[in-house]
């Protein structure tokens, strides 16, 4: 390692020391391999491909324009997190972010809402990406095949992750990579040689909603848009295995949304213009119009191919997510805010990574997974609440801002929206509960209970039970890690506001 490497290690160390830290990661994950990290937990190829068929045939082709509104909302919510961790690049993203902006009842409930939220999404992706894996080896496909490949593509995930920071790192990026080009390749070729549709097409509801205003249905279909923006917070869970955290994560952030946001645009609009027989998937004939798209357009062999690549980025995906979820998991263990705390926060000295978190994160989406065989209309409650619960989480961290703001906060590091902070906290918060407003608001009556209302009783279950845990157990009174002090660190060094911390530590001062 150089001398300046040190240089920065070095100030990095000091950094996390005076905000009350001292890691024992092994800081060698680069800009790129970070924002890979984001890349591959926003996953535009398994955010598009999962959920294209609900988009198209909900919001018919004008659906499109739903990714470009989103991905500008969560722009701004992105800018706001960049400030926070440029301040705070402290691991766990939300949870030690909103212990900072707030205090701890605020970061312990945003961080049991985002972890459950983590956990359900993990073993979503693992479900979806079971009918790929079947395809690519003509496995006959059903629940308990499903079930297996699901559990078999967790395992494999949390033992890549258990080899440490420097394999993540070199698996997001190959990720980044396999992904980036193959998103790049299939929406190119279907663009240049077997788009069936002119783009004015985009702006034709195709007979969706035909006795109802458009506007409903375009608002219902933006919610598959909502599932492909959300990577970006893993660019900081991993803030203390990331050199000049404070530079480099909130610009891995933007790439995240720029580049991430953009494969997803593509890759969508390049479905939309190439789908054979749009009027049968409209009308819901098509089960799965990705598949008929791209069989119509390379044959089955090229399809397989295409499977491939898909693969590598349901893998990858996972391997983000469970990494964001164990960081989360083991800041959580660190501040001694959760049973097992002494366990949770342990870092192997051979790997440098928090081994037990990381097996708690593979367990809970696993047994997730397996009790859909026999509880199948409860998990899908309970992972129909995902997305909302990332949204939620993120929200609280856009509100902790500017709670914070109102309180004197001054950002601190490195990245700062200088005159425009306010206004683009607002305008990120509007979209934000806008998002969730929509994600959880009941559109179909004339379904079953737990398909109309699935997300917002899931959610309701998440967020009551955390809040009757916190407050039957009070674990946000263990520990003595700062809280609540960001609008002090503007007035005194880091490390030496004991004032404001003796007012932040206390349990009854905080929000």
């Amino acid at each position: 390692m150089s001398g300046s490497a040190h240089a920065h290690q070095d100030d990095d160390a000091r950094q996390l020391e005076a905000l009350g830290y001292a890691s024992k990661f092994d800081r060698s994950m680069t800009k790129w391999e970070n924002f890979s990290l984001g890349f591959t937990y926003l996953s535009p190829v398994v955010g598009v491909y999962s959920v294209f068929a609900m988009a198209l045939t909900t919001g018919g082709p004008p659906m499109w324009w739903s990714y470009l509104l989103v991905g500008v909302g969560q722009l701004l919510v992105c800018l706001i997190f960049g400030e926070v961790v440029s301040q705070f690049p402290i691991s766990g993203g939300v949870y030690p972010w909103a212990r900072r902006l707030v205090g701890k009842r605020w970061a312990w409930t945003a961080g049991w809402i985002y972890a459950w939220a983590l956990c359900a999404t993990i073993s979503a992706v693992a479900t979806g990406g079971s009918p790929f894996v079947a395809a690519l080896v003509g496995a006959h496909f059903d629940p308990g095949t499903e079930t297996v490949i699901a559990l078999a593509m967790i395992g494999i995930v949390t033992m890549l992750n258990l080899s440490g920071t420097k394999l993540l790192a070199r698996v997001a990026m190959f990720g980044f990579i396999c992904e980036l080009i193959g998103a790049l390749i299939v929406g190119g070729y279907l663009l240049l040689f077997v788009r069936r549709h002119p783009f004015s097409i985009l702006l034709d509801t195709s007979g969706v909603a035909a006795h109802g205003a458009y506007g409903s249905a375009f608002l219902a279909s933006a919610i598959a848009a909502m599932f492909c923006y959300y990577g970006f917070e893993a660019c900081g869970d991993v803030a203390e295995e990331t050199p000049n955290p404070s530079r480099a994560i909130p610009q891995a952030m933007r790439m995240t949304i720029y580049v991430g946001g953009g494969a997803a645009i593509f890759v969508c609009l390049a479905l939309v213009l190439s789908v054979p027989d749009l009027p049968r998937v409209l009308a819901g004939q098509v089960a799965d119009p990705v598949a008929a798209t791209l069989i119509a357009a390379v044959g089955p062999l090229g399809f397989r191919a295409v499977i491939l690549i898909v693969l590598v980025s349901f893998f990858s995906c996972l391997l983000s997510l469970q990494a964001a979820a164990s960081r989360l998991l083991f800041a959580y263990g660190r501040d001694q805010m959760i049973v097992g705390s002494r366990f949770l926060s342990r870092i192997s000295p051979h790997t440098h990574v928090p081994v037990l978190s990381l097996a708690v994160v593979g367990l809970v989406p696993a047994l997730m997974a397996l009790a859909g065989l026999w509880l199948a209309h409860a998990i899908a409650t309970i992972i129909s609440f995902a997305a909302a619960g990332i949204y939620i989480a993120f929200q609280m961290i856009v509100l902790g801002a500017l709670i914070a703001r109102a309180k004197g906060w001054k950002p601190a590091g490195a990245f700062r929206l200088g005159a425009w902070a306010v206004p683009v906290n607002l305008v990120a918060l509007l979209f934000g509960v806008s998002a969730i407003i929509d994600m959880l608001w009941p559109r179909s009556p004339q379904d079953p209970w737990y398909s109309n209302y699935g997300m917002l009783v899931g959610t309701a279950v998440v967020v009551l039970s955390g809040l009757l845990y916190m407050t039957i157990a009070r674990p946000y009174d263990r520990g003595q890690t700062p809280a609540g002090d960001a609008h002090c660190m503007h007035i005194a060094p880091a490390g030496s506001q004991e004032a404001c911390q003796q007012g932040a530590g206390n349990p009854a001062s905080l929000a």
